[in-house]
């Protein structure tokens, strides 16, 4: 059988698109593979000799990735957890409580996510300067947390649309209060979304680079994609299989964190029956 045009090019471009995708995380890991000393100034394209773990014995300790590890886990959770229940609340009120101007609020909090986060760096060091929340955990995770509100209301609000009305209307008539109708009935059915939005803003807080390294010099206080840019702003003194197998061990955490919850995230982008 002849295969149909439309197919052969989607299968083509999926194929194409794959290649880009796959070439360069190849080059990331094979570089990442060849021992510190060994390496010429040209990229490998095939393994040779294997130096990842001391690569990355020499990208902890030059990048002092420790302390950076635990600081970028705990504004990646506590940030993701933040946005996550304040995301659904405001879901809740603005789907199934009776407020008004539904539309107006949804506007007002998602028009977080329509400005570049550039246009915030300038005021918000200056206020951070001012209030003595610069280069401190607590002013990072202020900032992780409002980001990432409106992107988690967005996903947390579509999801509430296609929650079926009947049974919050069922729990209103046998006398139910919104407070346990959003604990005992909109929680439960919202679960795999908020594992997904806490997912998906965790990544984005850990691979945050900008207001790490804005708000912060202390390297006590900077989260781990700033320490790698330390480390890369030590790139002569280590070598590139230092700062690529650097990268592969920071990734590890989020990959880990996808992977256990990959059902949930499957299950939160189908629609709702």
């Amino acid at each position: 059988m002849t295969m149909p045009l439309g197919r052969v090019l989607r299968n083509g471009t999926v194929v194409v698109l794959a290649v880009l995708w796959l070439v360069p995380t190849w080059l990331l890991v094979v570089n990442a593979l060849v021992p510190a000393g060994d390496y010429s100034g040209s990229p490998h394209w095939l393994p040779g000799h294997v130096g990842l773990f001391g690569n990355m014995s020499q990208a902890w300790d030059k990048a002092n990735l420790g302390p950076a590890f635990g600081n970028s886990a705990l504004y990646a959770t506590v940030s993701a957890v933040a946005a996550v229940v304040v995301a659904t609340g405001a879901a809740f009120a603005t789907v199934i409580m009776p407020v008004k101007r539904r539309v107006l609020w949804f506007w007002v909090i998602y028009s977080g996510t329509l400005l570049p986060l550039q246009v915030f760096i300038r005021p918000l060091f200056v206020s951070y300067a001012r209030s003595s929340l610069y280069d401190t955990q607590i002013g990072l995770v202020l900032i992780y947390t409002a980001i990432a509100v409106p992107f988690a209301f967005f996903v947390m609000r579509n999801y509430a649309l296609t929650l079926p009305r009947e049974v919050v209307e069922a729990a209103r008539m046998d006398g139910a209060s919104w407070w346990r109708v959003f604990w005992q009935i909109h929680v439960p059915l919202t679960r795999s979304a908020m594992i997904a939005v806490f997912v998906f803003q965790f990544v984005a807080v850990w691979n945050d680079l900008m207001f790490g390294i804005t708000l912060t010099t202390s390297r006590n206080i900077r989260p781990v994609m700033a320490a790698l840019a330390d480390l890369q702003g030590n790139y002569s003194n280590v070598g590139p299989p230092v700062v690529l197998a650097g990268a592969l061990l920071v990734s590890v955490p989020t990959l880990v964190l996808f992977v256990s919850a990959q059902r949930y995230f499957v299950s939160s982008l189908k629609i709702h029956q």
